[in-house]
């Protein structure tokens, strides 16, 4: 079902035809990376956290991009919380390791991490453990609906590099 979801979202675009179906799992940011032929960070991986009420929110991140909870606690106002795969579920319809920003079972708020704006394009899942689209960060905040960006991850920079005057 999740797959045909983002199919179905995909098809306001026309780009339904360029979901990349893999024979192998593409479930993990390294098994995608692998299946794709790219760099792991080249994969925007999709996070689901509690927000505010019962609505959760979704952070899309590069792959190599880790949660700062510092951060995320200043720019959003609240703890950041992972939720549980039956709740990813219930607030998606997505099951975990198949988790994007498209198609999704409920209106949920999306931000994209500038993380990801060092490269031209990018490779979100697509609804299943096996799928993948390869988009610019103008298309996926455009195909998401995506509220903002937002800076919440580490990791992904050398951050403890000192410049050398």
């Amino acid at each position: 079902m999740s797959l045909e979801s983002v199919l179905e979202h995909f098809k306001k675009w026309n780009r339904d035809k360029d979901v990349q179906i893999f024979e192998q799992s593409s479930a993990t940011v390294d098994m995608a990376a692998e299946a794709i032929g790219v760099i792991p960070a080249r994969i925007a991986k999709t996070i689901s956290f509690r927000g505010e009420g019962k609505q959760a929110i979704l952070v899309v991140a590069a792959g190599d991009a880790k949660i700062d909870n510092k951060k995320f606690r200043q720019t959003f106002g609240f703890k950041a919380r992972m939720l549980s795969p039956d709740e990813v579920f219930a607030q998606t319809g997505h099951k975990i390791g198949g988790v994007c920003p498209f198609g999704l079972a409920n209106n949920l708020d999306v931000y994209l991490d500038v993380s990801m704006k060092r490269f031209d394009t990018l490779f979100p899942a697509c609804g299943s453990i096996n799928s993948a689209i390869e988009l610019s960060c103008e298309e996926i905040q455009e195909y998401a609906g995506a509220e903002d960006w937002v800076d919440v991850c580490k990791g992904w920079t050398d951050e403890s590099a000192v410049a050398i005057s």
